[in-house]
C-alpha cells in the first residue's frame, strides 16, 4: 500500500487508481440507495467546491459545515480540504431547538462561511434570523453548484485545479467536543494526526482490503468521520451509510443493511446494541445473516458486559458471534482510537471488588456477586503509542491494578484546542512529576478518563469529574445509574444521571431518571420512587436526597449520545427540568 501523509494525497490516489470503485454508497431511510459515489466523483465534487470556496474564503479560514447526513457532506468536506479551508463539521439544528451549541461554536470557531443543503440552509437561517453571531457569514449550498449532487455526471467546471499545497502538519478541520463535562472546545485535527490514527484504527481492527463497512452514525461526530468515512477511503473499500434517525427510529436497518452488504465491521456506543435487544421482535430478524460481522465495535461510551452478552444471545441464531464484539476506546483529542481488542476472541472481563474500587484498587474475584462490579476490557495499546495510568493528584504512573487517570501520546495526539491556549496546556501539555518536564517523557493528554491495566489490558471505571465522593469514598455514577434503571419497569435504560449536591455543607445524592413513555398513563411516581431509593440503598449503602422523575427524552445529551451529568445538575439547581 501506498504511503500517504495527507488526506489530499490519499484521495488523489484512489482517483487515479481506483477511479470507478464504488467508494459510499447512502441509504434513504436506512433501507433504499439513494446515490452512490465513486472516487472519481468524490475527488471532482470536492474539487468543485474548492474551487467556489476560494472565491470567498483562504486557506486558513474555517467554514461551518451543517449537513444532514448524506453525500453531500463528503464532496463538501473534502472541497475544505482541497481549498485548505478548516472545516469544522456540526449538526444542523432542528426545527424549534436551542441553539445554544452552535452558537458556542460560531463564537469560538469564527468561520467565514458555512455550508450545507439548499434546503437545510434555508430552514437554519430562518432559525438564527435574531441572533447576532450569524450575522455576516456567507453561506453556500454545495448541492446547487454545477455536478455537486454526486449523483450525475460531474460538469466541466468539476475538472479546474484547485493549486494549494497542504501538508501533514496543517490543520484539516476542527473535532469540537461533545461537551459532556463542560462547554464544547474545538480540537485542532491535522492531517498526520489523521494518517496516523487511521494506521492505528487498520491494525487494531484488523482491516484489510476484503473489509465491507456500515455506518449509521453522525457524520460530525469523530466515530462517524474518522472512523466511517475516512478509514474505508483509507483502506480503499466500500462504505454504506445511512442517517442516525433512520437506525434510531427503526433499529432493524442497521442489522438488515449489514446483512444485506455482507459488511464485516460496523457499531456504536453501547445504547445501540441495547435498542437492538429491545425493539428489534423476533418477526423482524427473519432473513438475517450476520455472520459475515467480524468486528462490532463498541465505543464512545461505557461498555457492559450485559449488553454484549444479551445482544450475542439475542442475534446468536443469525449468525452473530460473540467473539465479534469489539469493545474499545478513544476520543475526539487523540483524532479517534486509543486502545482496542483482538478481532475474533472473546471480550475479557475483570469482576472487580467494589469495596476496593471505591479506594482505586481493582482487585479480582472469581465471579460475580453483590459485591463485584464486572468491567469489560477496552483492549490493548496499538502500534507506538504511549498508554499510561497516572494518579491525578500526585502526578505519579500507577501500578497495574491501580485506578488513575488515562494519560496517551503519540502522532494521533492533536496539537490542542483552537483559541484556548490555557485549556491546551492543562489537557495537552502533561508530564510525569517523577521525571520532570525536562527530562521525563511527554508531553501527554490528559483525557480526563479513569482507569487502570489488569494483565496489560485497559480498563475504563469513569470520568474524573463525575465520580460522587460521598463520605470520603467513591462511586461511579454509572453504576448508580445502572442500579437506579434496573429497580422498576417503567425507567428508561441509558436515560438518568446520577450527581451530588451540597446541603447542609454536605454531598448529598441526587437522582434524575427518564420515564418510558408507556408509562406515563399509568404511573405511580411514589411507589417507583420508593423502588429506586431501595435499590440504590441496597446496592451502594448511600442516601438518596432527592428524586426526580422526567419525561423521555429530556435528559441532556452530547451529540454522541453520553449523559451531560453536569447539565442535568445545574438543570436541576435552576429547576428546569421537564418532571413528570
Amino acid at each position: 500500500m501506498a504511503e500517504f501523509s495527507t488526506l489530499i494525497d490519499l484521495l488523489q490516489y484512489r482517483a487515479i487508481y481506483q477511479a470507478d470503485q464504488i467508494a459510499y454508497t447512502f441509504l434513504k431511510d436506512g433501507e433504499e440507495e439513494h446515490g452512490r459515489l465513486t472516487y472519481r466523483e468524490l475527488d471532482q465534487s470536492a474539487r468543485s467546491i474548492a474551487s467556489h470556496l476560494r472565491t470567498i474564503a483562504q486557506p486558513g479560514d474555517r467554514a461551518l459545515m451543517l449537513y444532514p447526513s448524506g453525500l453531500e457532506f463528503l464532496t463538501a468536506f473534502f472541497g475544505c480540504l482541497y481549498a485548505g479551508i478548516v472545516a469544522v463539521p456540526a449538526y444542523p439544528p432542528r426545527r424549534n431547538q436551542k441553539l445554544t451549541r452552535l452558537e458556542a461554536i460560531v463564537s469560538d470557531a469564527q468561520p467565514k462561511v458555512v455550508l450545507s443543503i439548499h434546503t437545510t440552509l434555508e430552514q437554519i437561517q430562518a432559525q438564527w434570523a435574531d441572533h447576532p453571531q450569524f450575522e455576516g457569514l456567507s453561506c453556500v449550498a454545495t448541492d446547487t453548484l454545477a455536478g455537486q449532487s454526486g449523483l450525475t455526471e460531474p460538469s466541466g467546471a468539476i475538472k479546474a485545479e484547485v493549486k494549494t499545497e497542504v501538508k501533514a502538519e496543517d490543520l484539516a478541520f476542527l473535532q469540537y467536543t461533545s461537551g459532556s463535562t463542560g462547554q464544547p472546545k474545538g480540537v485542532m485535527v491535522s492531517h498526520g494526526n489523521i494518517i496516523y490514527n487511521q494506521q492505528m484504527i487498520k491494525a487494531g481492527f484488523q482491516h484489510d482490503e476484503s473489509t465491507i463497512f456500515v455506518g449509521w452514525l453522525p457524520l460530525f461526530h469523530d466515530m462517524g468521520l474518522i472512523g466511517n468515512v475516512l478509514q474505508p477511503l483509507y483502506l480503499g473499500i466500500h462504505c454504506v451509510l445511512m442517517s442516525p434517525e433512520a437506525f434510531l427510529q427503526k433499529p432493524i436497518r442497521w442489522l438488515r443493511a449489514i446483512s444485506r452488504y455482507r459488511a464485516t465491521t460496523s457499531g456504536g456506543p453501547n445504547f445501540a446494541y441495547d435498542a437492538c435487544i429491545k425493539r428489534i421482535s423476533t418477526e423482524q430478524r427473519d432473513g438475517l445473516d450476520l455472520s459475515s460481522w467480524t468486528v462490532a465495535f463498541n465505543g464512545a461510551e461505557p461498555v457492559r458486559a450485559e449488553t454484549l452478552e444479551r445482544f450475542s444471545a439475542a442475534f446468536a441464531d443469525y449468525g452473530f458471534r460473540p467473539e465479534a464484539c469489539y469493545p474499545c476506546y478513544g476520543m475526539a483529542e487523540t483524532t479517534l482510537l486509543v486502545s482496542g481488542g483482538i478481532p475474533g476472541q472473546p471480550s475479557t472481563l475483570v469482576h472487580a471488588q467494589a469495596a476496593a474500587l471505591e479506594h482505586n484498587k481493582i482487585e479480582k474475584a472469581p465471579q460475580p456477586s453483590s459485591d463485584t462490579r464486572t468491567l469489560v476490557s477496552c483492549g490493548l495499546n496499538i502500534l507506538e503509542q504511549q498508554l499510561i495510568i497516572v494518579d491525578p493528584d500526585t502526578l505519579t504512573q500507577c501500578s497495574e491494578g491501580q485506578v488513575g487517570e488515562i494519560w496517551v501520546a503519540g502522532p494521533h495526539v492533536a496539537a490542542g484546542y483552537w483559541r484556548n491556549p490555557d485549556a491546551s496546556v492543562d489537557t495537552f501539555g502533561a508530564h510525569l512529576a517523577d521525571t520532570g518536564a525536562d527530562t521525563g517523557a511527554g508531553p501527554f493528554l490528559r483525557t480526563g478518563d479513569l482507569g487502570c491495566f489488569v494483565d496489560g489490558e485497559l480498563y475504563v471505571t469513569g470520568r474524573i469529574k463525575d465520580v460522587i465522593i460521598i463520605r470520603g469514598q467513591n462511586h461511579y455514577p454509572q453504576d448508580i445509574e445502572r442500579t437506579v434503571q434496573a429497580s422498576n419497569t417503567a425507567l428508561r435504560p441509558n436515560c438518568g444521571a446520577a450527581f451530588t449536591v451540597e446541603h447542609k455543607n454536605q454531598s448529598r445524592l441526587v437522582i434524575v431518571q427518564e420515564v418510558e413513555r408507556t408509562a406515563l398513563r399509568k404511573l405511580d411516581a411514589q411507589s417507583v420512587i420508593g423502588n429506586i431509593i431501595e435499590a440504590v440503598t441496597a446496592n451502594h449503602s448511600l442516601q438518596v436526597f432527592k428524586v426526580i422523575l422526567i419525561k423521555p427524552t429530556s435528559i441532556p445529551k452530547t451529540s454522541s449520545g453520553k449523559i451531560q451529568r453536569h447539565a442535568c445538575r445545574l438543570a436541576f439547581l435552576e429547576e428546569r427540568l421537564a418532571t413528570v
